[in-house]
């Protein structure tokens, strides 16, 4: 798979884990936090939720621009590399299957969105 179409792949699985967390905080952060993601939880959730969005939406917006889409993908993979250390931080009390599924999503994320701005042309795609 192409650097582009890997930062693609990546900025849409955000929006849509974003729009998740708009539509369902508590199911959304539930699967994270476990039975803590209670009521209150739901203000949290959707602002996690409207922040992976945007950074979704953005990165799509920046792919036609390689030395833009580059730094941003780099500044999302802070954005993931943050929720692992999170993550790990709150190890102890998050449910197991919580740390395995964020660790996994937020690490992939990381390291792939450094892979395609590693690797993204410095010329636009011909189809822009």
């Amino acid at each position: 798979m192409a650097p582009r179409d890997v930062a693609r792949v990546l900025a849409a699985g955000r929006v849509a884990i974003g729009l998740g967390l708009l539509a369902a905080p508590r199911l959304s952060l539930g699967l994270w936090i476990g039975r803590d993601a209670g009521v209150a939880s739901a203000p949290v959730g959707r602002a996690l939720g409207i922040r992976e969005v945007v950074l979704g939406a953005m990165a799509l917006h920046t792919l036609d621009r390689p030395q833009v889409a580059r730094r941003w993908l780099r500044t999302l993979a802070v954005c993931d590399a943050v929720d692992v250390a999170a993550t790990l931080a709150a190890r102890p009390a998050l449910p197991p299957h919580g740390r395995a599924l964020i660790g996994a999503m937020a690490s992939a994320g990381t390291a792939g969105q450094l892979w395609a701005a590693a690797r993204l042309p410095d010329a636009p795609p011909d189809d822009v």
